[in-house]
């Protein structure tokens, strides 16, 4: 179990993705010591949804065909309407979410970021929270969907929305330090 100071995490998201639920999980755990690489379709800048209009972007080091989820001790999924539901037609991003679980690695997903989690397939009878918008998809996928800022369930973190982002990112840090956890395969 790496202590948050220590560990990897990698950031998914593409074109649309909500800001504040990319910046905030990047600074607080830069801050906390976490080496944070973001990875999108393509490496290059990635532009955000601020809001209610385009915001600034991010510099994307890593291509997705390039992630290799062994690196890495978490994911975090951000939201926004745009950016997951492109990324969910990824098969690559679909993989690469599913080999996280898969492994017991952290998942983090917030606001209509768990869309990934529902085309993984990795939600059936799990405890989860969305943007109350999605919370059908995600009782159709098998998820027991929570009205809670913050849920876990053997390490995988659900958060609602921006309002959430403090609790999101807190318990991302203390799984994290928890380590991998052992759950069956999606």
């Amino acid at each position: 179990m790496p202590a948050i100071n220590q560990s990897n995490i990698l950031i998914m998201a593409t074109h649309g993705y909500e800001r504040s639920e990319l910046r905030v999980p990047l600074d607080e755990l830069r801050k906390r010591g976490a080496s944070v690489t973001i990875a999108s379709l393509e490496k290059g800048p990635v532009k955000s949804w601020d809001e209610k209009d385009w915001g600034d972007t991010v510099e994307a080091e890593l291509a997705l065909e390039d992630v290799r989820t062994s690196d890495y001790d978490a994911i975090v999924l951000p939201g926004g309407q745009i950016n997951p539901d492109v990324l969910r037609t990824s098969d690559k991003a679909v993989a690469i979410v599913k080999a996280f679980v898969d492994t017991g690695r952290i998942v983090a997903a917030i606001c209509h970021g768990p869309w990934l989690l529902v085309e993984a397939g990795v939600l059936r009878d799990r405890d989860a929270t969305s943007y109350h918008s999605i919370r059908t998809d995600m009782r159709n996928a098998g998820a027991n969907w929570v009205d809670s800022e913050v849920v876990t369930d053997n390490g995988i973190i659900t958060s609602r929305s921006p309002q959430d982002l403090n609790a999101f990112v807190a318990k991302i840090a203390e799984e994290v330090e928890e380590g991998r956890h052992e759950r069956d395969a999606a």
